[in-house]
């Protein structure tokens, strides 16, 4: 009997403490700047920190509030610069020189012969592109890198360089498709 009252007795606790929990989320709810959301969802997620900002989150916070530029962003380039100044209602900027210059895909490579296994660059690696432990040898996940080149000044012993991505079968990755009108259909009834 002294089981079933238990079970019972953390059940009910069980139950209040959702109730309470569910209640607090609604009534404490954060509403979040829909600006920063649409900003966000207009940058492209590679967190590489060339903007100064430690990630797009950041970048998009600082712009909605007025306190970053709109043509920061390198990977994203112009397109995303005037989608940006499109949204706030500012005047596009010229690009830097250097987020104007096509680059070719790059990929981050370590010389496992000459790493020590000081997981600096997986600290320092914003999208979790490269795999290791401790005292052991680290490898690069190359479909993951973005090419951000944040791992390169962190490794004490210089085993990390950039190389271009070949482009191959096994990564060649389809264009996005042009919007796709639909044809309107002609249906014509058959006479028997």
């Amino acid at each position: 009997m002294n089981a079933w009252l238990g079970i019972l007795l953390f059940l009910a606790l069980a139950v209040a403490f959702g109730l309470l929990l569910g209640y607090a989320a609604v009534r404490f709810k954060v509403e979040g700047d829909p600006v920063v959301e649409i900003i966000d969802q207009k940058l492209p997620q590679t967190q590489c920190g060339q903007c100064g900002y430690p990630g797009c989150k950041p970048y998009a916070e600082a712009l909605a509030k007025g306190e970053a530029d709109v043509n920061l962003c390198i990977p994203g380039g112009e397109p995303t610069m005037l989608e940006i100044a499109e949204i706030l209602k500012k005047d596009p900027k010229p690009m830097a020189a250097e987020a104007t210059e096509p680059k070719p895909p790059m990929v981050a490579l370590i010389d496992e012969n000459l790493c020590i296994g000081c997981v600096l660059c997986i600290k320092a690696c914003p999208v979790d592109a490269i795999l290791g432990a401790t005292k052991m040898m680290h490898t690069v996940i190359a479909k993951e890198c973005t090419g951000c080149e944040l791992c390169i000044p962190v490794c004490p012993v210089d085993c990390i360089s950039m190389v271009t991505e070949e482009v191959s079968s096994k990564n060649w990755k389809w264009p996005q498709p042009n919007s796709v009108t639909r044809i309107p259909v002609e249906v014509k009834a058959v006479e028997s």
